[in-house]
């Protein structure tokens, strides 16, 4: 891409007030103003485009980049690394079995020390109903107590990676591969995408994908549907968010017990398993009782429940009855491919093959999603800083 089509992206940004993101942290999406999202994208699109161009937007000499996994992570781990590398932190991983966690450290004491130098703290924290979201805040509340204090030099910026309630870089990652296929934002409005329940063999899997698609997608006046068997309900707040959303937009949110109904003339399709919210609650319980038996009860429990839904699976069939056919498959992987990662699940191999390059495209864009909320939260005039960027000319490869 020229400068001149990056310049033109640069006065779009300076157009939209993104001012209340500067140190300020990402944590669900709906917190978020709708120019400040559309800041997001705009500044990923510039990242990528820049990076492309072979242009290093690099806004950081040195620093480092905190991430706190505490739930198994492949596509947001690495996301989270080039992120950090792309505008030139390092990324150092807190294992809290090998930190004074183990020994009783406190949150507030934990977020202060390894924050001496950090810009930026990322956190996965999604396992356990009412505790991931909640202690992301306690960390943004400890280092901005230590910040004010003087104790800390920067007041380090938090970027949720999914939480209990929401996953915004995924979601956003999600929108931003909708944008570009649909050839804009404005495009969006009036598509109908499901987000379905899906069979899985396994059981537990966070709810935050589904809640952070049906609480960002509603607002692009976009018909969003959520499909699910009975008793796999989602947080009732984050639904009366997505119908708060869908109203001012101008789409809408409905939900229904059909699959089949869900995909029916559908724009796009995102079959995903999740478990239910009353046994996640429970699950939360047994592991603060440390009731290691009771967690395998419920796990038993929940595979069985699952089972009542192997009919749950995206299908050719079922792509058939989408608009054209032709419906944009979307998961944010890994997916469970019935006769290839399992015996049955979530989606047809057929249908998976023949979206495997537009599933890897998804993926690709978190990384850029991820470093615009950093950018933005880091820099108080982020659209002079990319000209000073831009005239700098510095190559990313020598």
């Amino acid at each position: 891409m020229s400068k001149v089509a990056i310049e033109k992206m640069i006065k779009q940004l300076a157009e939209l007030d993104s001012a209340g993101m500067y140190l300020d942290d990402f944590l669900l999406t709906w917190d978020r103003s709708d120019d400040q999202i559309s800041a997001v994208f705009k500044m990923a699109e510039i990242l990528m485009q820049m990076r492309k161009s072979n242009i290093s937007p690099r806004i950081f000499d040195s620093g480092l980049a905190v991430s706190l996994f505490r739930d198994n992570s492949t596509r947001t781990r690495f996301s989270f690394s080039s992120a950090a590398n792309l505008l030139g932190l390092e990324v150092q991983d807190l294992d809290e079995g090998k930190s004074q966690i183990a020994h009783g450290e406190t949150v507030r004491e934990t977020a202060n020390m390894v924050s001496f130098m950090a810009d930026v703290i990322g956190i996965r924290d999604d396992m356990y109903i009412g505790k991931g979201n909640a202690y992301m805040r306690e960390v943004a509340a400890s280092v901005a107590q230590g910040y004010a204090a003087g104790i800390l030099e920067q007041r380090p910026t938090l970027v949720n990676l999914q939480c209990d309630i929401d996953h915004p870089t995924q979601s956003m990652a999600d929108a931003m591969h909708l944008i570009r296929h649909f050839g804009g934002l404005e495009n969006l409005r009036g598509k109908k995408i499901a987000m379905s329940w899906a069979y899985s063999p396994s059981y537990g899997k966070p709810l935050s994908v589904p809640q952070g698609i049906i609480g960002l997608m509603t607002r692009f006046g976009m018909d969003v549907v959520l499909a699910h068997p009975e008793g796999y309900e989602v947080m009732p707040e984050v639904e009366a968010v997505a119908h708060k959303n869908a109203a001012a937009a101008g789409g809408s949110f409905r939900k229904t017990g059909s699959m089949a109904e869900a995909f029916e003339g559908a724009d796009i399709v995102y079959p995903k398993s999740w478990a239910p919210f009353n046994a996640m609650e429970k699950r939360t319980v047994l592991y603060g009782d440390n009731d290691m038996a009771g967690i395998k009860e419920l796990e038993q429990e929940l595979l069985a429940q699952n089972a009542n839904f192997k009919d749950w699976e995206c299908t050719e069939e079922l792509m058939a009855q989408t608009r054209d056919k032709s419906a944009l498959y979307m998961h944010c992987l890994p997916a469970d491919i019935t006769g290839v990662s399992c015996k049955q699940g979530e989606v047809a191999a057929s249908v998976f093959e023949r979206y495997r390059d537009p599933l890897y495209f998804e993926a690709s864009y978190k990384p850029y999603v991820i470093a615009a909320m950093i950018f933005l939260a880091k820099v108080e005039d982020p659209a002079g800083k990319l000209g000073q960027i831009l005239q700098r000319n510095r190559q990313r490869m020598l």
